[in-house]
């Protein structure tokens, strides 16, 4: 019997021993490094949304969420969600410079939170030159009123909520007749702000505030949905497909006008 130092190749097709998994088919031109970014892709995928892949698309409308609790100087515990506003504010200055971004579509469902940070998000809103959008799904209690009515456009679905109660303090607080001024201040800028991006009045804005008896263990009242828009505090009742139409409107309108100024 004869030995021979030459490897045996096994015929294509064929498995050199049993078990052995054959590999994978690789795309063309496909490195390592490719591959394994492919599958760690999924695998993100699948942690933080459950899914595989995640539908993107080419789109002139960005989407902004402003839910849990909107996180102002403090910050709030790990287990809160939280909007943090210094995330938001360099977004609308990046939306705004953006020219491929036509459009803000903002999704509410917040509990409140810091009282400047949340004025200061809707001022941006307001003062954006692009028009926006924003819906009111779960809630849009305490401070995100403001930034509700701060976009061009307002909805809210028909089992949403909306909260309205006077500004409080957490912490120490001085007894002293500077501290309920200061109090009155701040109040005053948001009742403002409302009263001028929206059409309720402010005799009515503040008897919502200050009424007691809805609320069991505050002063204010709970509006929901239609409520919402019967008090003019909210302009529409609607949901995901009413306010991208109405967006789709608005930036049709602002192409027209921009058309005419030109000519």
């Amino acid at each position: 019997m004869t030995h021979s130092d030459s490897p045996v190749v096994p015929p294509p097709g064929t498995l050199p021993h049993p078990g052995t998994v054959p590999p994978q088919p690789q795309t063309p031109g496909e490195t390592p490094r490719q591959r394994r970014a492919k599958k760690n892709a999924t695998t993100e995928n699948i942690q933080e949304m459950g899914a595989t892949e995640v539908p993107a698309a080419k789109t002139n409308i960005h989407v902004m969420t402003i839910i849990g609790q909107i996180e102002g100087h403090m910050v709030l515990p790990p287990q809160n969600k939280t909007t943090k506003y210094e995330h938001i504010m360099p977004q609308l200055v990046a939306i705004e410079q953006n020219p491929e971004i036509e459009g803000l579509l903002l999704l509410l469902n917040t509990v409140g939170g810091d009282v400047e940070a949340g004025l200061a998000i809707a001022e941006m809103i307001s003062s954006m030159s692009k028009p926006s959008v924003s819906v009111v799904l779960g809630g849009g209690h305490s401070i995100g009123v403001p930034v509700a009515v701060s976009a061009t456009y307002s909805f809210i679905v028909e089992s949403a909520t909306m909260t309205i109660h006077p500004i409080r303090l957490t912490g120490l607080v001085i007894g002293a007749q500077s501290s309920f001024d200061y109090l009155e201040k701040m109040q005053d800028r948001v009742n403002k702000f409302v009263v001028a991006h929206s059409g309720i009045s402010e005799r009515k804005w503040k008897e919502l505030l200050y009424k007691t008896g809805e609320l069991s263990r505050d002063i204010g009242t709970s509006v929901v949905g239609r409520d919402a828009v019967t008090m003019k505090i909210i302009k529409e009742v609607g949901g995901l497909s009413q306010a991208l139409a109405k967006l789709h409107e608005l930036i049709r309108a602002k192409k027209e006008a921009g058309k005419g100024l030109k000519q």
